[in-house]
């Protein structure tokens, strides 16, 4: 089976800070990934390259076998077609309903076919559960739970053939992250879509996960199924899963 995303070699360095040290990953067709790594381990600055909002300084990252490093204008906009994206954090717009929200990446921010895109986000909005008064307020007006399924809401919008997550719980309590969780899984397998999240929430990975991979020092160095997240053999990854404050990550921090 052809993969969807093949990564390779992808390196990027901050003046002399090296964020990212030759990754080598690849995603399947239909497969939500899970990257897991501890704070400034490197996994945002992965996701926006991948995303064409950061220039690697070298590295392959292919689409169905077409490489989007290096693409501009038109070219990269028909390659960020097939994307939907969660932000951390929701990054909803405050000055627009949540109606304006949902569709903003169908409307390229433009007004305009306001009745179609209005009906359209009421539609989108009870696939997250949201009711359809909804679609008439402003994010501000939300909790951060429902902010959370308004930014699930726009990223499934245009029904996009690659989903990608930041921290999708990030400020949630556990039910709430729980409920983000499920309706990530939810969508992802409705839609067929092949995902990729970032996370540091063990029970976001084992929720959402078809397969986890670990970046550490610039590197994956662990990847393999969900199911074996607890029998890895890596002891960065076992101090990771298990939260341990002692083991091969603090030395490596600390040492």
């Amino acid at each position: 089976m052809t993969d969807r995303i093949a990564i390779r070699g992808l390196t990027k360095a901050f003046g002399s800070k090296h964020v990212l040290e030759g990754v080598d990953l690849a995603v399947a067709p239909g497969e939500s990934l899970v990257i897991i790594g501890g704070s400034g381990s490197g996994k945002s600055v992965m996701l926006k390259i991948i995303l064409g909002l950061i220039k690697p300084d070298a590295g392959s990252i292919l689409l169905d076998g077409q490489e989007l490093v290096g693409l501009k204008g038109r070219a990269q906009e028909t390659a960020r077609a097939h994307f939907g994206m969660l932000f951390q954090g929701g990054a909803l717009f405050d000055s627009l309903p949540v109606w304006r929200n949902v569709t903003f990446a169908l409307t390229q921010g433009k007004l305009g076919e306001g009745r179609a895109m209005h009906a359209l986000a009421v539609k989108v909005l009870a696939q997250v559960g949201l009711e359809a008064r909804v679609a008439d307020l402003k994010p501000a007006e939300l909790s951060g739970g429902m902010q959370k399924r308004v930014a699930l809401a726009r990223a499934i919008a245009s029904n996009p053939e690659i989903l990608f997550f930041d921290e999708p719980t990030t400020g949630l309590d556990p039910i709430r992250a729980d409920t983000i969780n499920a309706l990530i899984r939810e969508k992802v397998t409705a839609l067929g879509a092949t995902a990729i999240t970032i996370t540091h929430d063990m029970a976001s990975a084992r929720k959402i996960a078809d397969r986890v991979a670990m970046l550490h020092a610039g590197k994956i160095i662990w990847e393999g199924p969900v199911s074996a997240l607890d029998s890895s053999g890596n002891p960065f990854v076992d101090q990771f899963v298990h939260g341990r404050a002692e083991g091969p990550v603090t030395t490596a921090i600390t040492g």
